[in-house]
Parts: C-alpha cells; sequence; structure tokens
C-alpha cells in the first residue's frame, strides 16, 4: 500500500521540526523543500559579526538530519502553491501532495534606502558581511553605530527586536575587551515609543538601566523616512549620522504567498486556524513566520512558536488520518521565550498569559546559549536525543 505524501515547505525551524516528526511517524513519504542547503541557526548567528562563532558553526547542512531522520530532500526554491490542484510548483520541478505543511517563512518590510543597512535576521549571509563591517570600523579604530529594528504597522507580530539589543550588548563587550570602546559612539533606534514592551516591563526597565550604563543613545518613536549610506532620516528630517547600519525590518508575508490561492491576512501572511489548518482548506497547514497568528497584542513569532506549531500540524494530520477528532492548538502555547545574550552575561525572558519575568543570569548565562546552539545542532542531527520541553 503506498503510503501518503506530505510536502514541507522550508528549510527553517518550522520546516525541519515538521519533517522529523512527520518521517518519525513512519505512516507518510515525506519531502522537505528548502531553497538553501542548511538550517540556519539564527539564535546564536548574533556571535558571527563579533567572531565568537563561524558561519559554519551556525550552519546546519540540511542533508546531515536527512541522513539521520530519512525524509527526503530537495534543494529547490518554491515559486508557486496552487492548493486547489494539491500542487506546488518548484523552479526546476513540480510536487504534488496529499498533505502540506508550509513553513518557508517571511520577507522584510522594504523601507527606502534599505540596501545601505545591513541586518542580522536577513539572509544567512548578512552576518558575514556585518562581520567584516565591523573588522573595518575596528581597524579604523573609531566610529559612529546604530543599530535598530522596525516592525510591520499590519501586524504587531511581525517583528524581531530581540536580535538587534543581543547585537548591540556583544558589540559593545568586544569593543571594551579591546579597550576601544570610547571611540564608538552608539545608539539604539527604533520608530516605537517602548521597544522590548512585548517581553514585559521588567526586561524594558533592565534594558533601559544597561542602555544608561552602557553610555547607549536611544532614538525613539520616531518612523523612519529612510537610510542613507551614512545614517538614517526619520520623519521629522532629523538625521542619525552612522558609518554601521544593522537594522532588522519587520516581516512581511512571504512573496510567494501573494501568488497562491490560500487566504492572506492584510498583512501578507496566511490565515490559519487553531489548530495550524489554512482557512478554507482540509489539508495544508502553515507554521512559523508564514502564518497569520490570532492572540494577544504582545504575541510574538519566536522559533519555539514555530516548533510547536509544526509538531501541532503533524500531530492534527496524524489524527484526521486516523479519523479522530483529536486536535492540538498553538494558543494555549503562546509564549515569549529568549535568553537574551549581552556578551559576558545574558537574561532569561519569559512571558505568557498568566505569568512574566526575567532572571538575570551573569556570565552562566552566555555559556547556556552556547550550549543550545550545539544542542540544536546534535539533536537535529540525531547525536543527541531531544529533551522533552526543549
Amino acid at each position: 500500500m503506498n503510503k501518503k505524501k506530505v510536502l514541507v515547505l522550508g528549510g527553517g525551524f518550522a520546516g525541519v521540526q515538521a519533517a522529523i516528526e512527520m518521517q518519525k511517524s513512519g505512516l507518510f513519504d515525506v519531502v522537505l523543500v528548502s531553497d538553501r542547503d542548511f538550517l540556519f541557526l539564527y539564535p546564536t548567528s548574533i556571535w558571527i559579526p563579533t567572531r565568537e562563532t563561524t558561519f559554519d558553526q551556525t550552519a546546519v547542512k540540511l542533508s546531515e538530519i536527512q541522513n539521520a531522520n530519512g525524509f527526503k530532500l530537495i534543494i529547490d526554491p518554491v515559486t508557486e502553491i496552487k492548493s486547489a490542484e494539491n500542487k506546488v510548483i518548484l523552479k526546476n520541478s513540480e510536487l504534488s501532495y496529499d498533505y502540506l505543511i508550509i513553513a518557508i517563512g517571511a520577507k522584510k518590510v522594504q523601507h527606502p534606502g534599505i540596501e545601505n543597512t545591513l541586518s542580522i535576521c536577513g539572509e544567512p549571509e548578512s552576518s558575514l558581511a556585518l562581520r567584516d563591517k565591523l573588522d573595518a570600523l575596528i581597524a579604523k579604530g573609531k566610529g559612529k553605530i546604530a543599530i535598530g529594528f522596525g516592525g510591520n504597522p499590519k501586524d504587531k507580530s511581525a517583528v524581531r527586536g530581540g536580535p538587534a539589543f543581543e547585537l548591540l550588548f556583544n558589540i559593545h563587550n568586544k569593543l571594551k575587551k579591546q579597550g576601544i570602546r570610547d571611540s564608538f559612539e552608539f545608539t539604539f533606534f527604533t520608530p516605537m515609543d517602548e521597544p522590548g514592551a512585548r517581553m514585559g516591563k521588567s526586561a524594558l526597565k533592565i534594558v533601559d538601566r544597561m542602555f544608561s550604563a552602557y553610555n547607549i543613545n536611544k532614538r525613539y518613536g520616531k518612523k523612519i523616512k529612510m537610510f542613507k549610506e551614512n545614517g538614517v532620516i526619520f520623519e521629522d528630517d532629523s538625521f542619525l549620522e552612522s558609518d554601521f547600519t544593522m537594522f532588522i525590518p519587520g516581516n512581511a508575508g512571504h512573496s510567494v504567498m501573494q501568488k497562491s490561492d490560500l487566504p492572506l491576512s492584510e498583512a501578507g501572511f496566511v490565515k490559519i486556524n487553531d489548530h495550524g489548518l489554512v482557512e478554507g482548506t482540509s489539508n495544508v497547514y502553515a507554521a512559523g513566520d508564514v502564518a497569520a497568528l490570532e492572540g494577544p497584542d504582545w504575541k510574538a513569532k519566536q522559533g519555539h512558536m514555530a516548533e510547536i506549531m509544526a509538531r501541532n500540524a503533524v500531530f492534527n494530520i496524524i489524527k484526521t488520518e486516523e479519523n479522530s477528532k483529536e486536535r492540538k492548538g498553538y494558543q494555549e502555547h503562546l509564549s515569549i521565550l529568549c535568553v537574551m545574550d549581552t556578551g559576558d552575561g545574558a537574561a532569561f525572558v519569559f512571558r505568557n498569559s498568566k505569568k512574566n519575568y526575567v532572571i538575570p543570569l551573569p556570565v552562566i548565562g552566555h555559556w547556556m546559549k552556547k550550549g543550545w546552539g550545539k544542542y540544536a545542532r546534535l539533536t537535529k542531527t540525531g547525536r543527541m536525543p531531544r529533551i522533552p520541553g526543549l
């Protein structure tokens, strides 16, 4: 008897987790499609610009994950999804499916002059460009560094600001260790009035104290008009001069989804129900950044939520095949969970609908996050069992 075919689109956290879990069930023919041949561990990429880690240590070959787990792998960009026909068009081929899990992530809000910035949450290779830019500035011995992030007015969850804080603090510590920090001017900028507020008031106060202690300037609450090669122009035409601008734009709907026949939110993300099932379909699921999330204003799209949504999609597909009404949803798991690294320590931040707290982790927190990077690589490649809940 031929197994039904599950097609998973996307080689990020959600896609890889879905392929692993689905293959583990032994019930389906599983194919993972990705436009690149590696899983990039974005949470640890903050150390590439400061040379505390390398690109190769942050990228996990999908072929290694495939060999450890047994699913099929195709490296080819997705160009179109035709859910009415159960078909996906790739650049070099066409695939059919019985079930589809979409986890291709998102694109970025395109500010005028965005090409004059670099992003730690953009294409993986941008981390190398950031490293080289920082190296050149250090060789010069002085400079003005501007780091910030933005959002998407059409979807408050489409923001990723944590890595901006982390990169800022890690660069600060690198320059401090080299004894040249006083020769550099730092400015953190964002159109939000309270950047980081979704992490909770406690985290906001801690970040504010750190900015004061580290002599970091702030530019809050002004929309960005455009980026120039030498800085940032805000809506009131004020100018922030910079030799080095790192900016994380808000997420925007994926261009492939704009051409699909699937329902989209105003911001361009795929509409799903609590179970991850795409509205109006019976066999298409979406997980991670590509999906439109429902929930409280502080909700955020993070890697751990992407993996929860992926596991739910697998569970719900299996239950569908078993003619069971049992389902799992993502909304009860909505939370913010991060170890915000500072280069010489970290802070554990947690928030859900019931509690919100920050636990300072001097020194050990930095090494805990380093350990997570190794743990992620080992578990994905089958060299270490996954600890439940991690």
